[in-house]
């Protein structure tokens, strides 16, 4: 009906939205990120607007999409949030070097 009627066509597979991440994704990607810049720089003294790029792998012939991260706008944001980090999380982010104050 939508086609004969209106004239509207389905979406192609390129048109298809993103699937959503959890908020688990989220974090575990962007710590990804601050290990990364850890490695690279010896410290997590990332300015706010730093942003970092993680590659993702891709599905075909081993190839991945970077991705890019506000990885300095997070750091600060884990700073302020620390009293209420899982204990888990706090620990990964002081084995790779957090500056909490």
């Amino acid at each position: 009906m939508c086609v004969n009627v209106l004239g509207i066509e389905p979406v192609g597979e390129a048109e298809m939205p993103k699937p959503s991440m959890s908020q688990a994704q989220k974090w575990a990607m962007h710590f990804t990120a601050a290990r990364q810049f850890f490695e690279r720089e010896g410290h997590l003294k990332a300015p706010r607007k730093h942003i970092e790029t993680i590659s993702i792998p891709g599905t075909g012939a081993g190839q991945g999409e970077g991705r890019p991260l506000k990885l300095g706008a997070w750091i600060a944001n884990q700073r302020t949030r620390a009293a209420t980090l899982t204990p888990e999380r706090a620990e990964q982010l002081s084995a790779v070097g957090m500056r909490w104050t």
